[in-house]
């Protein structure tokens, strides 16, 4: 769990380098589960020139047809504050919560790692791989998928671990984030 306005740290996928003052937030935004609504969200994003970092999405209530979509951006405070009331103004949203400020959130992604190896590399790959808790999901002569499951900074680091290896590709869902505690959406 990181601190409220912490920064994430450079994914392996950043194509600039991140400037001073930019900050990353997850918000959980709880909208109606209708065809188009995930269209409206992001191209609210789209229009004002606002990065999506990641984005997940599903179905979170099904008798009330209520879907959470749970987005991380990244700009300055003011840009941060701007997107939320943005997203507050759209007709099919209901909630937006910054997971960010709430110091009792909990963030997950899950990761599948292929990584190409022989011998003492294919050795040192299931070393990491156990230390990370990483889960073989299938194998090759030549290959693994590593099944990995975390924070996004651990996945973030197993990834950078596994590039000298022989690391072929990554396929990321995106952070899944919900707060601590009793209360609901």
């Amino acid at each position: 769990m990181k601190k409220p306005g912490a920064a994430y740290p450079p994914s392996p996928y950043s194509a600039p380098s991140r400037q001073a003052g930019i900050e990353f937030h997850t918000l959980s935004v709880l909208v109606d589960n209708e065809s188009g609504v995930l269209a409206r969200v992001v191209g609210m994003f789209s229009a004002r020139s606002f990065n999506i970092e990641s984005l997940t999405v599903a179905e979170v209530a099904h008798e009330t047809h209520l879907s959470r979509i749970t987005i991380v951006t990244s700009g300055t405070p003011d840009v941060i504050e701007q997107v939320r009331h943005q997203l507050e103004r759209l007709v099919p949203v209901h909630s937006v919560t910054d997971l960010t400020l709430t110091t009792r959130a909990i963030e997950r992604e899950l990761a599948m790692v292929k990584v190409r190896g022989k011998g003492e590399s294919r050795q040192e790959a299931l070393q990491l791989a156990e230390a990370f808790r990483a889960k073989v999901i299938d194998a090759t002569t030549e290959s693994f998928i590593f099944e990995i499951t975390g924070a996004p900074r651990k996945i973030d680091d197993f990834v950078d671990l596994m590039r000298p290896i022989g690391l072929v590709e990554v396929s990321r869902t995106g952070v899944a984030a919900i707060s601590r505690g009793p209360a609901g959406i």
